[in-house]
């Protein structure tokens, strides 16, 4: 079966499938085995302290894969200033700059003559026309399903791929709800050039920053095991439901403002879970595809295991 997409082809990529920014998890030992398995992985960028933890992080990635691979930027709406961090970026001439959260706008504007690929995160229609106007080479649309940042609009990844695919002239990756070779086909079926997957990737051995609680949670739990929190303040994001994420629920519900929530939702109460394993002071971005996760593998044994996934699907379709 010949992976050739226009996300492959664009990308240099042998398989359509992207690694997701995963705040705090995405360094280069988990990009580097992406990369090295086929596809595209990245770096979180503002995840990191300053320029220069960047710009290691990336000459790190560089010795350890010769593949093409992302540096993500999250620009949500109480986001550090990132110019500085994206100089690094285009000095360090990274093929491929992907966005999430905020208004990409700054982005576009501080790549204008850059040779560098565009990839912009939405979760809506009218977002995606807008990150085609301004430049993006494809949009990633994640549906309802997915962990960490999410739509305002609750819609699921089965309606939004096609709606995104129909109003836009780039290339789609589907993410959200996606974690094995059936997803992978069926994003292709409705109209996507590749996918992106987050949750699944952090349930591998090469996410050396996960926690093993973390990961242990990934694996036990069920689709029915997550929530949404932050609705109140316009960000709406799924986490795996535990007394931290109640209690975020419950200020919501009395407050519903940023300043009563900062502290329940910052990345040091982020970091105590997923980095320290202390479930009962912190919270954990998954998505709901957690109940299709029942292992920790190498991420090249869970390339392999999709692609014949996948191409047991086609060689059924054939038939």
């Amino acid at each position: 079966m010949r992976w050739d997409t226009k996300i492959t082809n664009l990308m240099n990529i042998q398989y359509p499938i992207i690694q997701g920014g995963l705040a705090y998890l995405a360094y280069a030992d988990l990009a580097a085995a992406v990369s090295n398995a086929g596809g595209l992985g990245q770096i979180t960028a503002m995840s990191l302290p300053n320029p220069e933890a960047l710009r290691s992080e990336i000459k790190k990635l560089k010795s350890l894969t010769e593949k093409p691979f992302g540096v993500n930027f999250a620009i949500g709406q109480h986001g550090r200033p990132f110019s500085h961090m994206l100089d690094v970026a285009i000095e360090e001439k990274v093929p491929v700059i992907t966005m999430t959260g905020g208004n990409p706008a700054p982005i576009f504007e501080q790549l204008q003559g850059v040779d560098v690929k565009k990839l912009v995160l939405v979760a809506a229609k009218k977002q995606a026309q807008k990150a085609e106007d301004l430049g993006a080479d494809a949009v990633v649309v994640v549906g309802q399903e997915g962990g960490g940042h999410l739509g305002k609009n609750d819609t699921g990844t089965m309606v939004l791929i096609p709606s995104v695919v129909d109003a836009v002239g780039i290339p789609v990756i589907a993410s959200g709800g996606i974690a094995d070779g059936r997803g992978l086909m069926a994003a292709l079926a409705l109209g996507a050039e590749g996918i992106e997957m987050g949750t699944r990737f952090i349930a591998t051995k090469e996410c050396i920053h996960a926690s093993q609680l973390y990961k242990n949670r990934l694996i036990n739990g069920t689709e029915n095991d997550t929530v949404v929190i932050k609705r109140s303040i316009g960000a709406p994001a799924r986490a795996i439901a535990n007394d931290w994420t109640e209690k975020i629920l419950e200020k919501e519900k009395k407050y519903g403002d940023y300043e009563s929530l900062k502290d329940l939702i910052s990345g040091e109460a982020n970091i105590k879970y997923i980095y320290d394993g202390e479930e009962k002071a912190g919270f954990a971005w998954a998505g709901q595809v957690m109940g299709l996760i029942k292992d920790t593998p190498t991420v090249n044994e869970l390339f392999l295991r999709m692609v014949r996934e996948a191409e047991e699907i086609r060689r059924n379709w054939s038939e």
